[in-house]
């Protein structure tokens, strides 16, 4: 756990004594073959570290951080637990891992128009047997590049090894954990308030969707942070939408009209902080390119993450934490390790909520430049180079201890989501005397107007 708190630490130039002190408390496990418990304690405590640094730069309050381990596991599920209504399910039900006549793969087809994709390469309809038998004639990979090349999203199951030989493994492996740098745009003084809300008058414009980006996200709104998200016309995410609008105001806007860009271009002159999870170029064909933005908002954090890393052959392919998973060896350490007949990836999407944690922590370490410099920032990571972290760590089996959430994990009070009542978590994070805690609930995508 501390080696993972040094290279997540140590990727952004935190400092050094403050990373050291950070308590940890409440040890559990997880069941994986990979410390995916001590990976999430320590990308919390990374997150929590470098808000302790801008508490000081800011205010010159010092504060010593203490992370729940069993409470930071926990919040790499699910936060929030619904009172007399049910969540949707979390997968479309034509989603899920493969047989191949060489392997394994797994397709996703959450989003409406990454089933039609795979779909129509395999020429079968939505009907889960078909689609078993017409993968079963395929070779993984050849399936893989097929379903990604009609543009939809799939992972064959590699090894390790596989990976770490792969052109796009060694690609990534050879990127920085988070890729840090000031820019040479300036900004005036940013907008603070107490050190008990060190992140009161930060605008935080979001444009993510699940998962990592998300999580960022709210644990800014989490610590003042006005966070607004904005969505596309027609976007959703109903398994996760509860989990992951905390704390904020969710809108949409069509990027690729002249109005919706116009729109967004209003709203980056106010903001302090951007977080996307656009693949390389994707704004730029949308003309919002880095120039823009900097010329919109001098001074902009300018935060970002993709799948599979942002140089090598997959640069611009299509990815979630499930196929990271599949690609990068983790689901075939668990069923290799374990004995299992079929691909075990972690019991919890570790990749993004670690990279969440990482993309926050970057948010505030370029707060702490913009309030040292008046610099502008850029950060980014992706969901392979995180995995990459995580799986050098050595494979056992952990048959995991900490159990369902228990009564004292949540919160006393409730919260008014616009789903229905429900309860949350409570802070695994302690910053001093600082916790996580949000001044809106949960909220439906596109139920907020597109201002501040």
């Amino acid at each position: 756990m501390r080696s993972f708190l040094a290279s997540m630490t140590d990727s952004l130039g935190s400092d050094q004594a403050t990373a050291d002190a950070v308590v940890f408390s409440n040890p559990v496990s997880l069941p994986s073959v990979f410390p995916v418990a001590e990976f999430a304690a320590a990308a919390v405590a990374t997150a929590g570290v470098a808000v302790a640094d801008f508490r000081y730069a800011a205010f010159g309050a010092p504060a010593r951080v203490a992370v729940d381990r069993r409470l930071a596991a926990l919040w790499f599920g699910f936060s929030l637990q619904p009172i007399d209504w049910v969540l949707p399910a979390p997968w479309d039900p034509i989603a899920g891992d493969y047989t191949t006549a060489d392997g394994w793969i797994r397709l996703h087809t959450n989003a409406p128009h990454h089933r039609v994709a795979a779909l129509s390469v395999l020429g079968v309809p939505a009907d889960k047997p078909a689609v078993a038998a017409a993968v079963a004639r395929w070779q993984a990979q050849d399936l893989e590049t097929a379903i990604v090349g009609n543009q939809g999203c799939a992972a064959a199951m590699r090894t390790l090894c596989e990976w770490q030989a792969h052109p796009q493994g060694m690609s990534v492996n050879r990127e920085r954990l988070i890729d840090v740098r000031a820019t040479e745009d300036f900004a005036g003084p940013l907008n603070l308030s107490t050190a008990e809300r060190p992140l009161s008058g930060i605008r935080v414009l979001d444009l993510t969707r699940v998962l990592a980006g998300p999580v960022a996200t709210r644990f800014l709104a989490g610590l003042g942070a006005d966070v607004l998200r904005i969505d596309p016309p027609t976007w959703d995410e109903p398994p996760v939408v509860p989990d992951v609008t905390l704390g904020k105001r969710c809108a949409r806007l069509d990027l690729a009209s002249a109005a919706g860009r116009a729109t967004f271009l209003q709203l980056l002159q106010q903001a302090d902080v951007l977080v996307h999870g656009y693949r390389p170029g994707a704004l730029d064909r949308l003309g919002l390119d880095a120039r823009l933005r900097r010329e919109t908002r001098p001074g902009l954090v300018d935060i970002s993450l993709d799948a599979y890393g942002w140089t090598g052959p997959w640069q611009q392919r299509r990815g979630f934490d499930s196929l990271v998973q599949m690609s990068v060896g983790i689901a075939d350490a668990g069923m290799r390790t374990l004995g299992r007949d079929r691909p075990t990836p972690m019991p919890v999407q570790a990749l993004d909520h670690a990279t969440g944690y990482l993309l926050a922590a970057a948010a505030v370490r370029g707060l702490i430049e913009r309030l040292k410099t008046g610099r502008g920032f850029e950060a980014r990571t992706s969901l392979a180079r995180v995995a990459q972290l995580l799986a050098s760590a050595p494979v056992t089996a952990v048959a995991g201890n900490i159990g369902a959430a228990a009564e004292a994990d949540w919160c006393d009070s409730t919260e008014a989501t616009d789903f229905g009542m429900a309860r949350r978590l409570r802070s695994p994070l302690v910053i001093g005397s600082t916790l996580l805690q949000w001044d809106r609930p949960a909220s439906r995508l596109g139920s907020a107007a597109p201002t501040w």
